[in-house]
């Protein structure tokens, strides 16, 4: 009689069991994303004329232009969406997760660290996964700088400062992964029973002085950052500040326009410390992109000139005041805190569980690991494959509540009087940054964090009335 697969199922070990469910998954979950960009492209594909409530908004011109960005964007992501599922099949089909673990014991046993040395052994395997991911990610990052956003006059980066960036990048991120995860490792390896309280405060100590210094020591490492001259924008920003009673201590232009026409603005900064950064292609008066280079200035100018495709960018004063506003009422509305507050719940959460499953050996054994439980190799098992449903879950869950708390921050900017000069700025940096208003429902509802802009807009249309 034929077996049923109820049946087959039930009579694979464990390890196979676990091994195919991660599978199986992780291809669900693609194939979901998958059918989700095909709905959106179909929308891109088909809205080819300004649909009549965008009228006011949009021209007919930017709209189109904005049309086959994000139609290129979405065919990029399905073939780079379609590698990477590929690629993280053939790493686990093919064992590549335990034969990077035995070449680096190789490696370390040739530096003289034998196996006892398991944290030595964990940072080479890191440093060369990373690296892995690192080349394998490189073609496609080449690509989308260099043709998509080439093509729709957003990349203002040559390749030699494209190249260096890399470089740069990869040598930080390893100055900062490789000595946390050691302590890491040994935290957990010392950590006794209740290890997992102290793995989650170092954790939580680890990004908080991160967010300290990512401003004032990392990210000036990439862009240059001035502080904004004195002036009326900057007495502007600082009354409205202290109207809320933001502790605001520094205000920053950063250098956007070296990298890409793309606009944004942030604050960062613990307690009484606050510093707002504003991108210079948010701002009509220090966009690059706006200034006329001087005659016969040298090469760079060129390379700009030639590139200054979309002219007048960026946002008048009262506009760039309405976007702070917004930002600003993320932090008064305590949106910051509370994402503070969830994501170390979810991290307790995570190190508990891990605490729980990291002594079951089939979990090791499904991924190649039948002699040996290294504690790094557990924590890429358990966050990265097991976790994967709840992570997603998480995911959509945070996205929804991103989206309330965009609405919130939209509407404390309107108490603020900036009803208008928003409701101005989110046309304005929708065009900059070239955004098709039209989505598909169920596409917006799984990915966008922020309200699609004509939701945004009638919010505030409401308020301008009022």
């Amino acid at each position: 009689a034929m077996a049923l697969p109820g049946e087959l199922w039930a009579e694979l070990p464990a390890e196979k069991r676990i091994f195919c469910s991660v599978l199986l998954f992780s291809w669900a979950v693609y194939l979901w994303e998958a059918f989700l960009a095909h709905r959106q492209r179909r929308v891109y594909r088909t809205t080819t004329h300004v649909p009549q409530e965008l009228g006011q908004i949009m021209d007919s011109e930017t709209f189109e232009k904005s049309r086959l960005y994000q139609l290129d964007k979405s065919t990029f992501s399905f073939w780079s969406g379609l590698y990477s599922e590929v690629e993280g099949t053939m790493i686990l089909l093919c064992g590549g997760i335990p034969f990077l673990w035995n070449l680096s014991g190789r490696i370390s046993g040739r530096a003289g660290f034998g196996p006892e040395y398991e944290i030595v052994q964990s940072l080479v395997f890191l440093l060369l996964a990373t690296l892995f991911s690192a080349v394998t990610g490189l073609p496609w990052s080449l690509y989308n700088t260099f043709v998509i956003e080439e093509k729709h006059g957003f990349n203002q980066q040559t390749l030699g400062f494209f190249l260096k960036d890399a470089i740069k990048k990869f040598i930080v991120t390893q100055c900062i992964l490789l000595p946390v995860t050691s302590l890491l490792l040994y935290i957990i390896k010392i950590g006794g029973d209740y290890f997992f309280i102290y793995a989650w405060l170092f954790t939580l100590v680890v990004s908080l002085v991160l967010v300290t210094i990512y401003a004032d020591y990392i990210a000036p490492l990439f862009d240059k950052f001035i502080p904004l001259p004195e002036g009326e924008l900057k007495q502007q920003i600082e009354t409205m500040a202290k109207s809320i009673d933001f502790p605001l201590t520094k205000v920053y232009v950063v250098e956007g326009s070296k990298r890409s026409s793309h606009s944004n603005a942030y604050f960062y900064g613990f307690f009484k410390n606050k510093r707002i950064v504003l991108f210079d292609t948010l701002l009509e008066d220090y966009s690059a992109l706006n200034k006329e280079p001087a005659e016969g200035e040298d090469g760079e100018n060129e390379e700009t000139k030639s590139k200054t495709k979309n002219k007048k960018q960026g946002c008048k004063n009262e506009e760039v005041l309405a976007v702070l506003g917004h930002e600003l009422g993320h932090w008064k509305l305590g949106h910051t805190i509370k994402n503070i507050i969830i994501s170390q719940m979810n991290s307790f959460l995570c190190f508990f569980l891990f605490a729980v499953l990291i002594g079951r050996k089939e979990l090791f054994a499904a991924f190649g690991f039948y002699d040996t439980q290294p504690t790094l190799i557990g924590l890429m098992i358990i966050f990265q494959f097991i976790f994967s449903p709840y992570n997603e879950v998480l995911s959509f869950c945070l996205t929804v509540l991103s989206r309330r708390f965009e609405f919130q921050a939209d509407a404390f900017a309107k108490e603020l009087g900036k009803a208008k000069d928003l409701y101005s700025a989110l046309i304005k940096l929708n065009k900059d940054n070239l955004g098709f208003p039209v989505s598909d429902w169920i596409f917006s509802m799984w990915h966008y964090s922020h309200p699609p802009l004509l939701e945004r807009l009638q919010a505030l249309k409401d308020a301008k009335q009022e």
